[in-house]
C-alpha cells in the first residue's frame, strides 16, 4: 500500500482493538496439545486468577497456557458454557479499519466513513453471544473486552480440540491452578507492532499450520 497508519494511527489501533487485537510475532512460545482417546471427554477449564486455559480429558491435561482475559470494565463472563460456533477466519464486527483505496484508519464498525474491514480474530471458537476464544496477543494482565485471547502458536491447537458442545468452565480460579497451572510458561511477545494495516485487512494474515497440531500421548 502506498499509504500506511502513521505512528500515533497505529496507537490508536491498539487502544481500539481491546478484545480484536490482531495477530502478533511468530515466536518460540509453543506448548505441546495431545490428541484426546475420545473427543466428547474433552473439557475446557478457564482459570482468570491464573490467566490460564487448562483443556482436559478426564484428570489428564491435553493442552496447558496462558490466556489474555476481560478487562475490569468488560469483564470474561463466569459459569458454564458450551463451544457454541467455529470460524477459523473471523474477524471482529466491531473494531476495524475504514478503507478508501490505499486510506487505511483504525475505525470501529459504525464509524467507518469507508470499506469497514474488522481486525482479524483467527481461530474463533464462541462459547457465549459475542464471546470467544480467539488468536491475540496475551498480555500479563487483562486486556479484552471479555474474549479470551490465545498465542498465535496455540489458537489453531486449542481449535481443534474445542468441538461444537465442548464444555467450558470459566471460574476464578481452577484447581489446577496449584498443580500443572502453577509454573506454567508464558509468552513475552505481548507488546510486539501489530503487522502493517494492509496486511490485516489482507486474508493472508490467515495463517495455515505447516505441522501436525495434536500429537499421541506418552
Amino acid at each position: 500500500m502506498k499509504r500506511l497508519l502513521t505512528l500515533t494511527a497505529l496507537a490508536a489501533v491498539a487502544l481500539l482493538t481491546g478484545c480484536a487485537n490482531g495477530p502478533i510475532a511468530r515466536t518460540t512460545y509453543n506448548v505441546v496439545a495431545y490428541k484426546p482417546h475420545n473427543p466428547n471427554d474433552v473439557r475446557i477449564k478457564v482459570s482468570l486468577s491464573n490467566r490460564a486455559v487448562y483443556v482436559m480429558e478426564g484428570n489428564t491435561p491435553l493442552l496447558v497456557t496462558a490466556c489474555a482475559i476481560g478487562k475490569p470494565d468488560h469483564p470474561t463472563p463466569t459459569g458454564n458454557f458450551r463451544i457454541s460456533g467455529k470460524i477459523p477466519n473471523k474477524r471482529s464486527g466491531e473494531y476495524g479499519f475504514s478503507v478508501n483505496g490505499d486510506n487505511i484508519q483504525p475505525a470501529k464498525a459504525e464509524e467507518a466513513h469507508g470499506h469497514y474491514v474488522g481486525f482479524p480474530m483467527a481461530w474463533w471458537s464462541e462459547f457465549a453471544p459475542g464471546y470467544g476464544f480467539h488468536e491475540g496477543a496475551v498480555w500479563p494482565t487483562p486486556r479484552t473486552h471479555g474474549c479470551i485471547r490465545l498465542h498465535h502458536n496455540v489458537a489453531p491447537k486449542f481449535y481443534v480440540l474445542a468441538k461444537p458442545g465442548t464444555p467450558v468452565n470459566i471460574a476464578q480460579s481452577q484447581p489446577e491452578d496449584q498443580t500443572i497451572g502453577k509454573n506454567m510458561k508464558r509468552p513475552l511477545d505481548y507488546a510486539d507492532p501489530d503487522p502493517l494495516p494492509g496486511l490485516l485487512i489482507s486474508d493472508r494474515i490467515f495463517s495455515k499450520p505447516t505441522e501436525p497440531l495434536l500429537v499421541d500421548r506418552p
